[in-house]
């Protein structure tokens, strides 16, 4: 095309080359194929390419299964961690994984009309109402039907915008709209000391929310920093394991709270925990969902405690957990009927409680067949685990031995074990013993 070059003004006449050169500049600029800055921002892109040339390894990781299990499980994940430690990117490629599309919203930036809507008003107000038009992002989210919706920055958006979220989280509705089932909510905050001028979240909204601790394991990095990230998968659900699965997280969920009512809801007093997880009726729904969806999955204690305590708080947490422990033990009239065949847990604490639960039994049902099978359990445990932990359920099964009993040959085999641990007590209490003429004679000395 041809060129037109600018008018010169009259003011300018006496310097005309100065006013002309910078167009001349700017059209050879346009029609130049390439100057050595665009080679170098080519070179630069290539290179920018190649640090994004990534990939992923199938990798043990707690935090990423318990976060796809509770995606899976269709639940609100709040992930709260430290600034830079990788929160965004490991929801990148947990969407990535997933072919999911991410949509990110920094929530501190929005107003509590972006998430509720703008009041439209159309041609008949008083007879059609006022619609409520969703944000732009919104609109494309239904659209596509399926998504992770990622909500950034969540404890710095002020108490207006989380009161707005509330319907989002809870009815997943913005505006007019409703979000897809198919669309997954995941929120991410910094906690308080590291977040310039931020929020407790809101009760009602913490509630809401799986809270999952996100700390950055160092061989991770140092591994993704040298090309290779962990991969995020969705767990592998048995298919035949569903019925089993959904019984033994409504068993273990109801027999706590039956025997502990005071944890059915729970507030905490405290303003800080109030923005975390505590048990409600809610978050004790999402718990039972989400033991069910990790005994389907076959997912290991570790996770399921990251959710428990993510849902209803780590002491009521931490309880259910131990219930769910002792749902495993074997029965101990069962292990009463054949005691050389008994099949004990290989975990000391839980071998423990079994041993516990055998002699309880014998208490409540004394016979001298039951207390002779309980000695030959003992003798068992014995050959087969820790003696330490034969010492309590002996004592406490001696004491249980009516006149007309015999005494049964197998206890001679758990006299070492008894009396080893008696004389341990004994030298643990010698020390004590000894400070306390000490204490008295400094009582005395004092009252002098």
């Amino acid at each position: 095309m041809p060129t037109r070059t600018p008018p010169v003004l009259p003011t300018q006449s006496t310097q005309p080359a100065q006013s002309a050169q910078p167009a001349q500049s700017a059209q050879s600029i346009q029609s130049a194929p390439a100057t050595p800055t665009n080679a170098q921002l080519d070179v630069a892109a290539d290179l920018l390419a190649l640090l994004r040339d990534t990939t992923t390894e199938p990798r043990p990781d707690i935090q990423l299964e318990a976060l796809a299990l509770a995606v899976a499980a269709d639940l609100p994940v709040l992930l709260w961690g430290e600034p830079g430690i990788g929160k965004t990117a490991a929801l990148t490629q947990l969407a990535a994984s997933l072919d999911l599309p991410l949509t990110t919203v920094i929530a501190s930036v929005h107003e509590p009309s972006d998430f509720s809507g703008l009041p439209i008003v159309g041609d008949d107000p008083a007879e059609q109402g006022v619609p409520m038009a969703p944000p732009d992002w919104a609109v494309r989210l239904v659209r596509a039907g399926r998504g992770l919706l990622f909500l950034d920055e969540l404890s710095t958006a002020p108490p207006a915008v989380q009161a707005a979220l509330l319907r989002l989280v809870l009815e997943r509705r913005i505006g007019a709209l409703r979000l897809p089932p198919d669309v997954r909510i995941v929120a991410a905050a910094n906690p308080r000391s590291s977040a310039a001028d931020g929020w407790e979240l809101s009760p009602p909204l913490a509630n809401r929310f799986v809270h999952l601790q996100w700390t950055h394991d160092h061989e991770v990095v140092v591994r993704g920093l040298g090309g290779t990230w962990p991969r995020a998968t969705l767990p592998r659900l048995d298919h035949g394991k569903l019925p089993e699965a959904v019984g033994f997280a409504r068993r273990a969920v109801c027999e706590l709270l039956a025997a502990r009512p005071t944890l059915v809801h729970r507030l905490p007093g405290n303003e800080t925990r109030r923005g975390g997880p505590w048990p409600s009726p809610r978050s004790w729904e999402m718990t039972l969902r989400l033991i069910a969806f990790a005994t389907a999955a076959g997912s290991s204690r570790e996770v399921l405690a990251l959710l428990a305590r993510g849902t209803v708080g780590d002491g009521p947490g931490l309880e259910l957990l131990a219930g769910i422990d002792r749902m495993d033990l074997p029965d101990p009239e069962l292990l009463l009927a054949d005691p050389a065949a008994a099949e004990l847990p290989e975990r000391g604490d839980l071998r423990q409680a079994a041993l516990d639960g055998v002699v309880a039994a014998v208490r409540n049902r004394p016979d001298r067949s039951r207390w002779d099978a309980a000695w030959a359990l003992l003798v068992r445990a014995l050959e087969t685990g820790a003696p330490d932990l034969v010492v309590v359920p002996a004592t406490t099964l001696a004491s249980l031995r009516q006149e007309d009993w015999d005494v049964p040959e197998s206890i001679e085999s758990l006299a070492g074990a008894v009396a080893l641990s008696q004389r341990a007590d004994r030298a643990r209490a010698r020390p004590k013993a000894a400070k306390a003429p000490t204490a008295t004679a400094a009582a005395a000395r004092a009252a002098r």
